[in-house]
């Protein structure tokens, strides 16, 4: 009976929170805002390319930046990093890198269950580029694009040139000319995860990568 209750009294609160919504739209906050041209109030550099401008803001946010002028260099440098580091395990959840690795006869595996699977690093795809601020957009319309992210300890992105905007607004404006609805997630990324909320010293990689690449192919 008192579970009745309960479920009777949570529908009567959820029925006026509809109706009210239905009834009484709010106004948006700030509608100037609107019509003013973002990219018009930072500063921008005339003479630099938006490759330059995001290597420049990724590295300094920490990010490691690879420029590949084909796909044979995107590969070696992939390659050379995984012998380098002595990894044992490379997570690929991008299909083009893992036609790639299979055309070169590189090891990977595509099983991103955490409970299975404890990979060194984990290769993805991105949505685009933001190079005012060197940030990654991802979203949950990627394979993998909920977990392989933020679950791994290296992050390596493989994104093209053609994937560079100027600035958040113009990545959003991408996305909604790329997919009917916008995916359900959006993550902006801006180098490797980190805090300060213990007394106030930076620890990088507790809620995610410490490191994160970026191998920009030149297509």
């Amino acid at each position: 009976m008192q579970t009745l209750k309960t479920s009777v009294s949570k529908e009567n609160i959820l029925s006026k929170i509809r109706k009210g919504l239905s009834e009484d739209k709010l106004p948006m906050p700030f509608p100037e805002v609107d019509k003013d041209v973002i990219k018009d109030v930072f500063a921008k550099e005339e003479d630099a390319s938006l490759e330059e401008t995001f290597a420049t803001a990724f590295i300094e946010l920490g990010g490691k930046f690879i420029f590949c002028d084909n796909e044979d260099e995107l590969v070696e440098g992939i390659v050379a990093l995984y012998d380098n580091r002595g990894w044992k395990q490379l997570l690929c959840a991008e299909k083009s890198v893992q036609e790639l690795f299979l055309d070169h006869n590189v090891s990977f595996i595509v099983d991103a269950d955490p409970q299975l699977t404890a990979a060194d690093a984990c290769i993805t795809d991105c949505e685009m580029l933001i190079a005012r601020t060197g940030s990654v957009m991802l979203s949950s319309r990627q394979n993998l694009g909920r977990i392989a992210s933020v679950f791994y300890p290296v992050h390596i992105i493989v994104a093209t040139v053609s994937q560079l905007v100027y600035d958040t607004d113009s990545g959003i404006t991408m996305l909604k000319k790329k997919y009917d609805r916008l995916p359900s997630m959006i993550n902006i990324n801006s180098g490797p995860s980190r805090t300060a909320d213990i007394e106030k010293t930076l620890v990088v990689g507790v809620h995610g990568p410490a490191e994160v690449f970026c191998f920009l192919l030149n297509a």
